[in-house]
């Protein structure tokens, strides 16, 4: 009866333990889980602006040709940036009177200069405002990636802790208790109790949360259509014009990061891809997933920060053409 009594004691404390533990643990992210999910990002603009409709052409060759008096003081993608922000006519106007040293003249070439920098002004806002939001988004996906992997490793240290304590009470149970019976019952329980703890650990991509992003930053570029406001009318003009890439293979900005994409954080499978949670609205993310999509929105806003190289080198070739005698 003794070893009855102590057998029952030792399991009473082994499971009301580990339910209080669950309890809990399970409310606690319970009650967290509806603190921090956010169905809207605090990184998007507070209201939709309309851009203004640049009247851009994709015919980079035929833009190039046309203009080949600028192609003595401008690189090929600059005079397809000035194309695009409607310069053109400021520079043909600006090189007409450059070598008129009057001071109406040089006025005017200041004039026209100031019209041109006021434009590259604009579009440099455009870019500073798209990267800012590319950042603010990677941030807040990191700050859930985070939030995640912490609830899995406590989660884990729990049943680690658990499985621990289950194998300390079951060797103690058997050392007190004398009949053979209640022993072989007490050692085949703890077994199986703590094999399951054991394996409950074992769960590779952790749990999932709901997180929300209708404002997807990601799926025009991975869709290759602008199908939403997020960018203005230049921005997607500079990812998608094939001559801004820099590369031998004749793709677009867009169409090199999506390669990466696919090849980097996907292994190359294009049906993951295309059905990844990442180009949705939203959905249920592991912490995997939500590291995967914070690493693509970085790398974004690395891509929009290049194209301020190119917007640099049209303001040296800009002040050039105003110098050069």
């Amino acid at each position: 009866m003794t070893n009855f009594i102590s057998m029952k004691k030792v399991l009473y404390i082994i499971l009301t333990s580990i339910f209080l533990f669950s309890c809990v643990s399970q409310k606690k992210m319970n009650t967290e889980k509806n603190i921090l999910i956010l169905k809207d990002s605090y990184c998007k603009p507070p209201e939709n602006y309309n851009y203004e409709q640049l009247k851009i052409s994709y015919n980079s060759d035929s833009i190039i040709n046309s203009n080949t008096d600028l192609k003595n003081y401008f690189s090929d993608q600059s005079v397809l940036i000035l194309n695009a922000l409607d310069a053109t006519s400021e520079v043909d106007n600006m090189i007409k009177i450059k070598n008129d040293t009057t001071i109406n003249s040089r006025l005017r070439i200041l004039e026209l200069k100031n019209i041109i920098n006021n434009k590259i002004t604009m579009i440099s806002t455009e870019l500073n405002a798209v990267a800012a939001e590319y950042d603010c988004e990677g941030e807040r996906v990191d700050q859930m990636a985070n939030y995640v992997q912490n609830i899995n490793d406590k989660k884990n240290n729990f049943l680690v802790m658990s499985s621990i304590i289950t194998g300390a009470a079951t060797s103690i149970a058997g050392g007190i208790i004398k009949n053979n019976d209640w022993q072989n019952t007490v050692g085949i329980g703890g077994g199986i109790l703590g094999a399951g703890l054991g394996l409950a650990t074992f769960n590779p991509k952790g749990k999932k949360i709901e997180f929300e992003h209708e404002r997807n930053l990601l799926r025009d570029i991975w869709n290759e259509k602008l199908e939403t406001p997020n960018f203005p009318p230049f921005v997607w003009y500079m990812f998608t014009e094939k001559k801004f890439a820099n590369n031998e293979h004749g793709f677009s900005i867009l169409q090199n990061t999506k390669q990466r994409w696919l090849k980097l954080n996907f292994n190359d499978d294009l049906n993951e891809a295309n059905s990844s949670v990442v180009f949705s609205n939203g959905g249920k993310y592991t912490a995997s997933d939500l590291r995967n999509r914070a690493i693509m929105l970085n790398q974004m806003q690395s891509v929009v920060r290049t194209i301020f190289q190119n917007i640099n080198y049209l303001l040296l070739d800009l002040d050039k053409l105003v110098l050069k005698k």
